[in-house]
């Protein structure tokens, strides 16, 4: 099981609500583990399992919420 990180940063503004509403619908996703939301930053990080999702599909989940991704990093764990 490969794992990696990727962070979002997403425009217009989100709200808290608007936050957490991406956070419970990217915590559906098989292979997520987790994910953490910061408004302030305007930014998603979500940890994943690689054999279960992608970036990809990650990003175009935030594109079907309405939320256009201004930037975005990867980054593979290393055990």
């Amino acid at each position: 099981m490969a794992k990696a990180s990727v962070y979002f940063q997403i425009q217009p503004n989100p709200d808290k609500h608007n936050m957490q509403e991406i956070k419970r619908k990217l915590d559906e996703f098989p292979g997520v583990n987790s994910v953490s939301v910061s408004p302030e930053k305007q930014q998603v990080a979500v940890d994943y399992d690689t054999t279960g999702v992608s970036a990809e599909v990650l990003s175009m989940q935030l594109t079907d919420l309405g939320w256009k991704i201004s930037a975005e990093h990867m980054e593979p764990h290393r055990m």
